[in-house]
């Protein structure tokens, strides 16, 4: 009789998280792109917080080659604040803007060659609340964000998505981002195997997880900056080593009392202020809006995109191109109505859409995620970390720090990795019983590497979701 009792409040606890704002709807054609899509697309939003006054939008796309098989991907793109739709045409996603046939206020799709979606199905969610075409019912939901609730926030949404689609329960489950959400994902990786571990409803079927250039320890990330410029020839010898003495290592938060550091740090800003630092080889673009630099304190939003400069262009100007001009469709596209209409946007409920919302009321309350790292290691799960080797935002040195303080067994040693023939970057696998722990570069890849190096990506995650070598 107990027992009877207790199944039926766990089936009430369940009908009442299923209670959600399922507004999923199957997108076939989309503004930009010729014909049907050839692949499935849902669009939706989940509600979370109190009376699910927080509404998260997300984007499912199944896998192109075996949905009920392939493993499920939930992916969060960086900022915090960057919209999930970044990381699906910029980078891992199936499509991507067709910049030849794409003019004014008309941006063209074509197929991404070298989508995850060819071996995973993926979850690109809007994340935290503010971003993208995520919205709050009232202004208590923008009031108070920060990494924990982000990461509560993300773990209630993904609960609530498997139950209204519990065909995916049993696929392999990884928790994926890259740059600010190298600090979410972990936080979620834990709060899924201690959710399990009580028996919470539904069971995860979570393996692992997986990082790009992600931020996870502050100290350790901003402060590889210095050391990875002087690695890169972007500031003398000589300068390294008279700031590394004065500055004690520590270039972050650096004393202002300290003259001699103080001065070093000058002269280190003075040589890279005009270096673009999410990929050292590629020019700084005009479309970006400097945030007033500190030598005292490098955070992660270096530069901020001008958005109303973005929008107020015809079209990018053609000399000299930047990486950055590519962001403009996104505006554009986005911000169309016919596109809110197609992805069944709730009109009204949010003022424009920014690519990388930087005016979210943001604290940043976890300086260190390493501790996350240790608990989901001993737990059996897997990891693969990955750092384009260009990108001084959140550079390999620091990654590299991190991963060494943990002071795990090295099981295959510094080694190159290939695609077609050639070296696609460098790898060392670590191994601590029951879990395997991943690290590689990805040779001339920036911040968010996907973005520069497609297609050695997809070689790199389809090799390593089949527990294959790199």
């Amino acid at each position: 009789m107990l027992s009877d009792f207790r199944m039926f409040w766990r089936a009430v606890a369940l009908l009442v998280l299923l209670d959600v704002a399922l507004s999923a709807s199957i997108i076939e054609e989309l503004p930009g792109f010729h014909g049907h899509l050839p692949f499935k697309l849902e669009t939706g939003y989940i509600g979370v917080g109190d009376l699910d006054e927080v509404q998260l939008f997300y984007y499912f796309i199944a896998s192109e080659r075996s949905p009920k098989q392939d493993p499920l991907l939930l992916w969060l793109t960086g900022g915090p604040g960057c919209s999930a739709f970044s990381g699906l045409v910029y980078e891992i996603g199936p499509l991507s803007f067709n910049y030849a046939n794409s003019s004014g206020n008309k941006p063209q799709f074509s197929l991404n060659p070298y989508s995850w979606t060819k071996v995973a199905n993926i979850i690109f969610l809007d994340q935290p609340v503010g971003t993208g075409f995520s919205y709050a019912k009232n202004w208590k939901g923008y009031s108070v964000i920060n990494d924990t609730l982000s990461a509560s926030d993300t773990y209630i949404f993904l609960r609530k998505w498997l139950m209204a689609h519990p065909e995916f329960l049993a696929n392999p489950l990884y928790i994926t981002g890259d740059s600010y959400s190298g600090k979410i994902v972990p936080i979620v990786a834990k709060k899924i195997s201690e959710g399990n571990e009580v028996g919470s409803e539904p069971m995860m079927n979570l393996k692992g997880y997986v990082l790009g250039n992600p931020g996870t320890d502050v100290n350790k990330d901003y402060n590889a900056r210095v050391p990875f410029a002087q690695l890169k020839t972007l500031i003398s010898d000589e300068l390294y080593k008279s700031t590394e003495r004065n500055c004690k290592g520590k270039y972050v938060d650096a004393d202002p009392n300290n003259t001699l550091c103080i001065k070093d740090l000058l002269q280190v800003y003075g040589c890279l202020e005009k270096v673009n630092t999410a990929q050292i080889l590629e020019p700084q673009c005009s479309t970006l809006s400097p945030k007033p630099k500190s030598t005292l304190k490098w955070d992660s939003s270096i530069l901020i995109e001008d958005y109303e400069y973005f929008l107020s262009l015809p079209q990018p100007p053609p000399e000299p191109w930047c990486r950055n001009y590519n962001y403009l469709y996104s505006y554009i596209w986005a911000n169309n109505k016919l596109v809110q209409k197609t992805l069944h946007v709730r009109e009204g409920t949010i003022e424009k859409w920014i690519r990388c919302n930087k005016s979210l009321v943001y604290t940043e309350d976890v300086i260190s995620v390493v501790d996350y790292h240790r608990y989901l290691i001993k737990k059996g799960y897997r990891a693969l970390i990955y750092s384009g080797d260009q990108d001084m935002v959140i550079p390999y040195v620091g990654t590299q720090a991190w991963i060494k303080s943990m002071n795990l067994t090295i099981q295959y040693d510094w080694q190159p990795w290939f695609v077609d023939g050639q070296i696609a970057g460098y790898t060392r696998q670590y191994y601590e019983i029951p879990s395997s722990f991943t690290f590689t570069t990805v040779k001339g890849g920036g911040h968010t590497a996907p973005e520069y190096k497609p297609k050695e990506c997809l070689a790199m995650i389809s090799r390593w979701l089949a527990y294959f070598p790199l």
